[in-house]
């Protein structure tokens, strides 16, 4: 299981973060601390404090929102070319999805290997994704929503993807058929076709 960071920092008193390593180095899966009460509930959803701490990119550059009227919906796999890599931190606010990266780094024991896990509004769990991985998340229920934070601007001209279905990675997706766009059904696979 990770560890959960404490500081003497004051923005990082009342709710805290945990950080679960998971088998791509570099990658954590992300939870938050909840306080409830007969109110409801509070959590912390990013801290730079608690992410610099442990040694994670802490910059926010831009927030985005991804909105899918479908269940088995399929956004990816996407990643952003050098200079301008990005780190994303990726979290289900509403409804659910099975969220998955790849490791694309260079050198990487884990180069083109792929890690899942199912983020939902009820876990309040966010992916951390790093610099060199692709991203990719589906849809596991109607009207479900996906909130990201980068570490970049976004720069079209180094937008890039990778086939969802490409046989080198072998990724496991929950819904078959999925519904795709046409560009992420265009995008190219890693080996010979």
């Amino acid at each position: 299981m990770g560890r959960t960071i404490r500081s003497s920092h004051p923005a990082s008193q009342g709710a805290r973060l945990k950080f679960e390593p998971v088998p791509l180095a570099g990658a954590f899966l992300v939870h938050t601390e909840l306080l409830e009460d007969e109110r409801g509930m509070f959590a912390r959803s990013f801290c730079q404090h608690e992410f610099r701490n442990f040694g994670l990119e802490a910059v926010v550059a831009q927030c985005n929102v991804s909105f899918n009227f479908r269940r088995g919906t399929l956004r990816g796999l996407h990643f952003q070319a050098a200079p301008h890599e990005e780190a994303k931190l990726v979290r289900c606010t509403r409804g659910a999805i099975w969220d998955v990266i790849v490791d694309l780094r260079e050198g990487s024991n884990t180069r083109y290997r792929w890690f899942a896990a199912e983020l939902n509004a009820d876990n309040h769990a966010a992916m951390y994704v790093p610099r060199g991985f692709a991203h990719g998340f589906q849809t596991l229920a109607d009207d479900t929503e996906v909130v990201y934070q980068m570490s970049e601007f976004y720069q079209p001209r180094l937008s890039r993807g990778l086939r969802w279905n490409d046989p080198v990675l072998g990724i496991e997706w929950p819904i078959d058929p999925p519904t795709l766009s046409p560009r992420d059904q265009q995008h190219p696979l890693i080996g010979p076709s």
